[in-house]
């Protein structure tokens, strides 16, 4: 049943169901006073793979090696995709290639250093197709 204390003026508060039957147009439920203030959340401390909750100082040198292997050969896999794109976009059989300036303007890279991974990405480009050609 309906909150008798309801205006059917009050705008704030979504409809309910209750209140869209039959002759409740317009009608509806004021929100739920809070009589408290939620209490606000801790921060969680900062965690980084769990490894400041490794005390064994071997375990923790093995562990962190493993990440440290795992994001440089991520970063390596991550270049290599960027190289193959910038060569993509620079390829003058595209109506809209790109100089190596305007591929350096978009990822914030120098001209000289964008020039350098579209040459990187045409020869990743050759190399898959080399491998493609062997299978």
């Amino acid at each position: 049943m309906p909150d008798p204390h309801a205006q059917a003026s009050d705008p704030s508060g979504p409809t309910t169901a209750a209140a869209t039957g039959p002759g409740a147009q317009g009608r509806r439920l004021r929100p739920a006073q809070l009589i408290f203030e939620p209490q606000a959340g801790e921060p969680e401390p900062e965690r980084f793979f769990d490894l400041e909750s490794i005390a064994d100082p071997a375990e923790l040198l093995s562990r962190s090696t493993e990440l440290a292997l795992a994001f440089r050969a991520a970063a390596e896999r991550a270049t290599d995709f960027q190289a193959i794109a910038a060569a993509q976009l620079a390829d003058p059989r595209r109506f809209d290639a790109l100089t190596p300036a305007e591929i350096a303007d978009r990822v914030d890279w120098t001209p000289d250093y964008a020039a350098r991974m579209v040459d990187y990405g045409r020869t990743l480009q050759k190399q898959r197709s080399a491998e493609g050609d062997l299978h």
